[in-house]
């Protein structure tokens, strides 16, 4: 059975789109660096996987690992509509990370299918509303999807022996996922390289590596990523708060320099997401 570690799951969602498209016309041939979860909500197309086509019909999920190469295309007269969600930091316990253990990219579900479907509705609703804290909300969502399909998967869907990762690759996993936790719950807080390693009783050097080697980011990038994003919420979401008021509440007590890191990440000042009362 495939299984999450509810302590550590909270996949970054890098964007979530709807659109519809009609034939004809033929996509780009691409891969991506991070999961993307591909629902065709109505429908029909025809995706070209690994070089391989396929003709899917609506109510088909797609599930496309790290470098797996797909794009779509649609004859004259062929027409869907379909929600793609682009997101990574995700691991399955035993397996490697930002990684679906699965036979095919293309996923039909059983038990679960209604429910799922009705999350595909609500997403596409709460998308078209834009009220307060929608993006959490559709944060919530997606990972009710992924839940519907761990939920729904059958051993025989399953690549397991294949993929399934080495005791030494799980150990350096559950070190990565404690790490996650450890920030996730202290990041308003001191954090160093230093006062991790004294917390997880691991050399500093390790934990720098290990951690590299699963997320391809330093501990303490992951660590102002997180502190910007939290940032970011609280701008958007709590009415008159002042920039100076975030940076203290993820743990910046100098406004300058968190309002130059704001902008370097977001590419935007802090001050264009604060979200006023009046």
């Amino acid at each position: 059975m495939l299984q999450l570690n509810p302590k550590t799951f909270n996949p970054e969602i890098l964007y979530i789109f709807d659109y519809s498209n009609v034939g004809p016309t033929t996509g780009q041939n691409h891969a991506h660096d991070f999961l993307e979860m591909s629902i065709i909500i109505d429908g029909s197309v025809e995706y070209l996987i690994d070089e391989k086509a396929f003709l899917l019909e609506k109510e088909t999920i797609l599930l496309f690992n790290p470098g797996i190469h797909h794009y779509e295309h649609y004859e004259a007269g062929m027409e869907s509509t379909q929600i793609h969600i682009g997101f990574r930091n995700f691991s399955l316990t035993d397996f490697p990370r930002d990684h679906f253990p699965f036979k095919t990219s293309i996923l039909k579900l059983t038990k679960f299918k209604k429910e799922f479907f009705e999350v595909c509705q609500e997403i596409l609703v709460e998308k078209a509303k834009g009220e307060e804290g929608y993006d959490l909300m559709l944060k919530t969502l997606v990972m009710k999807l992924i839940i519907y399909i761990l939920r729904d998967a059958e051993s025989n869907h399953l690549e397991i022996n294949a993929l399934k990762l080495s005791y030494e690759e799980q150990e350096k996993q559950t070190i990565v996922s404690n790490i996650i936790h450890y920030l996730e719950k202290h990041h308003t807080e001191d954090v160093s390289l230093s006062s991790l390693s004294q917390t997880l009783y691991i050399s500093p050097t390790y934990i720098s590596r290990v951690f590299k080697e699963e997320t391809g980011e330093s501990p303490i990038n992951y660590l102002i990523k997180l502190r910007l994003t939290r940032a970011k919420e609280l701008l958007e979401n709590q009415e008159d708060i002042t920039v100076k008021e975030a940076a203290n509440l993820v743990g910046y007590n100098d406004a300058y320099y968190f309002s130059k890191l704001f902008k370097k990440y977001y590419g935007k000042p802090s001050s264009v997401f604060i979200r006023n009362k009046h």
